[in-house]
Order: C-alpha cells, then sequence, then structure tokens
C-alpha cells in the first residue's frame, strides 16, 4: 500500500521508490530471477584508434535465463546500433530489452496520476476526485473525494493565513478537513496505488538518466556458456616510444639502439577491467553515430470535417447509355439469371483463391499471421563475435600476451615493443626548417616483426637524454628520419645563384616560330664542421615543378617534394655542395602577328640556324611590303576625308550666293574638279586593298610552307 504521510513524506518516498523499482516492467512469466552484470564478467577489450572500443563479457547460464547489465544513456545509441550476442550451447536469444528514453514528462502524461508539474498535495487530491480515500486525522474517515478548496483562516491578532481544506463524502454525509491536520492517506483503489508507484519511479529514474538497464533473455537446457560483445565510445589509444642508442657505436654506418614502445590506454568505463584479454587495433575503420536510442514522433496534420447543413436526398435519372445496356442484358436471358449469378460468384471466388501467377495469397496471408510450428519461434541467431571473426585487413594490432588489469577511470601504460633496431646516426639539414645549423637526427629502420604506429620518441644518446622526435606509421623493414636536437657543432650558409637565361634552338613550323629557352640557376651549401668527428649531413633541397636537376647527377634520396643530398663533413675542413637546376621553356609566336623586333632578336640568335635567319630575313621584308601598301591606302584615304571637308565648305557657301554670281560659277566648276580627284582616289585605294590581300595571301602561303630548324 502507498500512504501520504505528508507533503515531505511524499517527497522521500518518491526518491526511495526510484532506487527501487526497474526502469521497465518484467514479463508476465519470468522465468528465473535476472542476473546482474556479475554473471558476464568483461573478458575482452579490442580498442581502435578511430574512438572505438570493441567489449565482449563472457560467461555461464543455466536453463532460461535473464540477464541484466547497466550503461550510460549516451552509450545505449552505439549498443543499439553494434550487439552481439552468442549462445554457444544451442540455445538462442530471445529478446533485449531495454529502458525507454521517451521524454519524461510524456512518460508522466501516461499515467492516471499526473504529477508533470511537479504538483502539491492538495493539487494531487484534487486530480483524484471521485476516488476513494482513507484518512488519519482527529477524526479519521473513509469517503469519495468531491474537491480541495483553499480557504483564509484566522492566525492570531489581525493576522490570517491561507489552508487547504479536503471535503470527502462519507457515510455519514459530507465532511471538511484541514489538509495540516491529516497525518495518513491511503488510497483505496489498489489500480490507482500501482499507477501513482509507477509515476514515481519515473521520476526517480528521471533524476538520473545517465544508467540505463539493458536486460538479455537467453532461452535453453542446461549450463552452458554465453558471450555478448559490443562497440562503444572509446578514447584513442596512444603509442609512445624510447630510442637508446649507444654513443661508442656513434661512427659505425649501422648500429643497433633499443627500441621500447608503450601503448596508452585508458579505462573511461563505470566498471573495471580485471584480467581481461586486450587487443590494440590501429587503421582507420570508419565509425559513426546514430540515434536508434531516442523515440521518433512523426508530426501529423489534424484534418477537420467539412460541415454541410442538411439537405434533402436527390433522386437522379438513368442516363440512356445505361438503359440501353440494361435492355441487352435482359434480351440475352439465358445464363443470367440468379442461377447465372451465383456460378459466376463461384468463378470469381476460384480465381482470387488461385491468385496471381506464383502466388497463393491465401497461403501468403496465413504465414504472414505468424501460424508456425513449435520450432519456429521469433529468435536471434546465434552467430560469431566480430572481434574474433574480422579480417582486419590494411588494419595492424597488437595482442597483449598476459591479461590485463585496469580500474575503472585509471589509466595504464602497456609494453607493446622491446626490440633491437637498426639505426644510423646522421645529421639533416632543412633551409626552411632551421638556415643555419641542421638537425640531430638517425635513420631508424624498422627490423621488428611489428608495425610501429605513429607516437612521440624519446631518444636517449650515451645513457643522458637527448631529445624527442616523432614518427609516422611504419610498416616491418621499412625507415624513417627522425630529428631530435640541434646539431650545433655544424654550420651551413647556403646561397642562390642565378643564371641568365640561354635560347637553346630556333625553329620554324606551319606558320608558327618555336623558340625553346632554357633557365638556369644554382644552390650552393658551404658546410663547416666545428666538431672533433666526421658528420653525415642530408641536404633536403626543395623539388620544384619543372625544373631538372642537373648536378648532382642523382641525389641520394628521393621524396614527393624533396631531394636529398649526401654529404660527409670533416672536422675543420669545410665542404661545399652545388645543387644545379635549369627549367626549359618553349615559346611559340604566330609570325604573321608577331613584331618585327622580335622576329629579329631571334633570328640574330646565335643558335638559329642560316635557312631559319634567311626565311626571317624574308618574312620581314614581306611583312614591310605590306606594311607600305597599307601606308599608301592609309594616305590616299585621308587625301579623300580632306575632299569631303572641303566639299562641305564650299556647299555652305553656295548656299548664300546667287546662281547668276560669278563665285558661284567658280565653286561649281572647282566642285567638278574635286569629284573627278575622289573617284580616281577610290580607285587607286581598290587597287591598293587588292595588293594588299595578295601580298597577305604569299605572305601566309610562304610561313605555311616553311619548315626549317
Amino acid at each position: 500500500m502507498f500512504l501520504f504521510q505528508s507533503p515531505s513524506h511524499l517527497v522521500a518516498f518518491a526518491v526511495c521508490i526510484g532506487f527501487s523499482l526497474l526502469a521497465f516492467p518484467a514479463p508476465a512469466a519470468e522465468p528465473k530471477p535476472a542476473a546482474g552484470a556479475d554473471a558476464l564478467p568483461l573478458e575482452k577489450v579490442v580498442l581502435f584508434t578511430s574512438g572505438v572500443g570493441f567489449f565482449q563479457h563472457a560467461g555461464q547460464v543455466t536453463g532460461d535465463t535473464s540477464v541484466e547489465m547497466k550503461f550510460a544513456a549516451d552509450d545505449v545509441n552505439d549498443l543499439l546500433k553494434s550487439m552481439v550476442l552468442e549462445d554457444l550451447g544451442g540455445g538462442t536469444v530471445s529478446t533485449v530489452s531495454y529502458a525507454s528514453r521517451d521524454p519524461i514528462t510524456k512518460t508522466l502524461g501516461t499515467f492516471a496520476v499526473n504529477l508533470t508539474d511537479n504538483p502539491s498535495l492538495g493539487q494531487i487530491l484534487g486530480r483524484l476526485r471521485g476516488e476513494k480515500i482513507e484518512v488519519d486525522a482527529a477524526t479519521p474517515a473513509t469517503g469519495t473525494i468531491v474537491g480541495v478548496e483553499k480557504r483564509t483562516v484566522p492566525a492570531g491578532e489581525n493576522k490570517t493565513v491561507e489552508k487547504e481544506f479536503i471535503t470527502l463524502l462519507t457515510a455519514d454525509g459530507l465532511k471538511t478537513l484541514a489538509l495540516d491536520t491529516i497525518t495518513r492517506i491511503k488510497l483505496v483503489d489498489p489500480r490507482l496505488q500501482a499507477e501513482l508507484e509507477k509515476a514515481l519511479a519515473v521520476l526517480a529514474l528521471g533524476h538520473d538518466n545517465d544508467k540505463k538497464g539493458v536486460k538479455l533473455e537467453f532461452r535453453g537446457q542446461g549450463e552452458r556458456k554465453v558471450r555478448v560483445g559490443y562497440v562503444q565510445e572509446s578514447p584513442l589509444w596512444k603509442t609512445s616510444y624510447r630510442l637508446v642508442v649507444d654513443d661508442a657505436a656513434a661512427g659505425d654506418k649501422k648500429q643497433m639502439a633499443l627500441l621500447q614502445g608503450w601503448a596508452i590506454v585508458e579505462n573511461t568505463t563505470d566498471q573495471d577491467w580485471k584480467d581481461v584479454r586486450m587487443e590494440l587495433v590501429s587503421g582507420r575503420p570508419i565509425s559513426f553515430r546514430m540515434d536508434l536510442y531516442q523515440p521518433l514522433y512523426v508530426p501529423r496534420p489534424q484534418v477537420m470535417p467539412e460541415l454541410y447543413a442538411s439537405l434533402m436526398p436527390q433522386l437522379y435519372g438513368q442516363s440512356l447509355a445505361d438503359a440501353e445496356r440494361q435492355f441487352e442484358k435482359a434480351a440475352a436471358a439465358e445464363g443470367r439469371g440468379e442461377e447465372g449469378a451465383r456460378k459466376r460468384r463461384m468463378a470469381a471466388r476460384d480465381q482470387l483463391a488461385a491468385g496471381a501467377p506464383g502466388g497463393a495469397p491465401g497461403r501468403m496471408a496465413e504465414g504472414a499471421a505468424g501460424k508456425s510450428g513449435p520450432g519456429d519461434n521469433l529468435s536471434i541467431a546465434t552467430i560469431q563475435s566480430v572481434a574474433a571473426g574480422a579480417n582486419l585487413g590494411e588494419l595492424f594490432r597488437y595482442a597483449i600476451e598476459k591479461p590485463v588489469t585496469i580500474e575503472r577511470q585509471r589509466s595504464a601504460m602497456l609494453p607493446i615493443v622491446g626490440e633491437k633496431v637498426e639505426a644510423e646516426k646522421i645529421a639533416i639539414y632543412d633551409e626552411r626548417v632551421l638556415a643555419k645549423h641542421p638537425l640531430s637526427g638517425l635513420r631508424l629502420v624498422n627490423s621488428t616483426k611489428l608495425n610501429l604506429m605513429q607516437g612521440p620518441v624519446t631518444v636517449f644518446e650515451a645513457g643522458a637524454y637527448a631529445g624527442d622526435a616523432r614518427i609516422e606509421d611504419m610498416a616491418p623493414g621499412s625507415e624513417r628520419l627522425v630529428s631530435y636536437a640541434i646539431d650545433l657543432d655544424v654550420e651551413v650558409n647556403p646561397r642562390m645563384e642565378q643564371a641568365a637565361e640561354e635560347i637553346v634552338s630556333v625553329k620554324i613550323a606551319k606558320g608558327t616560330l618555336i623558340a625553346t629557352r632554357k633557365y638556369a640557376r644554382k644552390k650552393v651549401f658551404e658546410i663547416k664542421n666545428s666538431g672533433d668527428k666526421p658528420v653525415k649531413l642530408l641536404v633536403e633541397h626543395p623539388r620544384d615543378g619543372g625544373w631538372n636537376l642537373v648536378a648532382p647527377k642523382e641525389p641520394a634520396e628521393t621524396t614527393r617534394d624533396r631531394y636529398r643530398f649526401a654529404v660527409v663533413a670533416e672536422p675543420g675542413k669545410p665542404v661545399k655542395l652545388d645543387v644545379a637546376e635549369e627549367r626549359p621553356d618553349v615559346q611559340h609566336v604566330a609570325l604573321t602577328n608577331v613584331d618585327d623586333n622580335l622576329i629579329l632578336f631571334y633570328s640574330r640568335a646565335k643558335v638559329t640556324s642560316p635557312a631559319v635567319k634567311e626565311a626571317l630575313e624574308q618574312v620581314i621584308a614581306k611583312k614591310r611590303a605590306i606594311e607600305a601598301i597599307v601606308r599608301a591606302r592609309q594616305e590616299k584615304e585621308r587625301e579623300i576625308q580632306v575632299v569631303e571637308q572641303e566639299q562641305n565648305r564650299i556647299r555652305q557657301n553656295m548656299a548664300q550666293l546667287d546662281r547668276t554670281n560669278e563665285l558661284y560659277a567658280k565653286y561649281v566648276k572647282k566642285f567638278a574638279e574635286q569629284e573627278d580627284r575622289v573617284e580616281a582616289l577610290r580607285k587607286e585605294i581598290t587597287a591598293l586593298i587588292r595588293q594588299e590581300q595578295e601580298a597577305r595571301k604569299a605572305l601566309d602561303e610562304f610561313v605555311l610552307k616553311t619548315e626549317l630548324n
């Protein structure tokens, strides 16, 4: 029974009951009490560098058993997306149920007593109007709630207070009691009692949404082993290395160094990892989050029925075409009577039963309804674990040999590499990094059988700390350069020497002058070693698109964007490295459109052959002849413009004179002479235009036919 002692007792009870009730209703017939997570202890953890981890639990169950596990609410989405279950004794997994994530206000609204708005005791009793209760007060009473009201009552001299009163309908009539005089309230209806308890349980669980219960139902016989695996968000596991170099062997071309590798693993879960099998996988499997936990509701439009005033039923006459068809049917009376109609209905039913080709609707409907034999119960098939059966492909992993124990919310360093590797001591110079000094470094060869994941490397040399470096992912047998300190004993002075451009070749092809130029540059590195040991120096130089390496002929190494040149710097002996490069540039010029000065420039080049020079001279001559024709035509066109201007002046003067005037006659004569001159000029211009066209055509034919190197 649920009892109201007072408003404060109500709050206390809500908290207590919230910790005692399950977040989901139990099945009607529970085969065995639910076992806790201890029944399936964690046995394996696989961590990935994509931000997820695979967790596998295993244990023994007997018969039909349910196992309840707790998960953080934020992890349930990954759980619903990835959970894998195995019953290794021939059983099956029946159901996986979990607490809903419906908004708490929506859930509370489904109970008979709505506690959504944090109601007071008086408001709760007001919402229970019509329900029967028992109350303990100065005068105990049992009755039906009529209502709750507030009254203002005296409270000492010239003071009043507001109190709540409940009115009950008892066997003796209506009775009113002050709520502050009631010490106990009991709901008589057990159904209402249960509803109120469930609502309070939801409220209590709402205070802590971090944990959600997931119940696994295993069905089978006898004692057998089961496994549960799932993927959850996890911190990236990281690697760090220590490289111990023996300085006594620093002068050797190849030496062995001790490489220690550690994996940094963090247990951010709420359970201890005790004696678990640990695997660390490096790679980039695709992983994403999807909201499968949050209930989704689709908003639907509300359609209101249209209202019309009542109308009298209408009668409509038959169409003439329909009446004609009816008459024709009546004329063919044979087979159209009652017996004929019955036979047609039977034939239609048989046709429907037969169904469409390839299927029988009757049998399909039976299968859809769920009719099945004893062994056809809905179940989740037993499948292999993702971690045990997946092919990792390009990924690589470290399997920790001994079981690992990491307490909750703690981290650990796990040894993954402890072997000798090849290391050659060198200095690395890159002007972009440091212009004056190179960096002390090593050529590291992964002579182990393991893949080395990227991470920091702490270098120890001659028993002391030498510096820090970084490496990228290294497959077995691969090598990388690492730098860990500034080599102050070696100094590099780089300078650029720019050479003048040079014309390499000039040729003519199909009216185009093709000139090849060569641009050259040289970078000089002056190197001085102030130390007491020879230093092998790798000089890095950028690879620019279009520039070809001339000297040295071959670099020691080549990367995607760098040349590397090897130089040995002896103590006290300066050494110089010259890096020469050249870039060819081909220029295409149309001979008919280019300026004469540019043609003369290429014709006077040393590499231009006599035949090309002669052809270029002919091109210039032909172009100058065309230019002379054009100038002559333009001169005659300007003369016509002058004449036209003079004629305009004469017209204006003639308009002011009498036709009998002597000056008017003079103007007429001059005007006629000018018209004759304009006519002659136009004929000369036409001839010049024809000459220009012929000259241009001759030039085009000449250059198109010329093929000279």
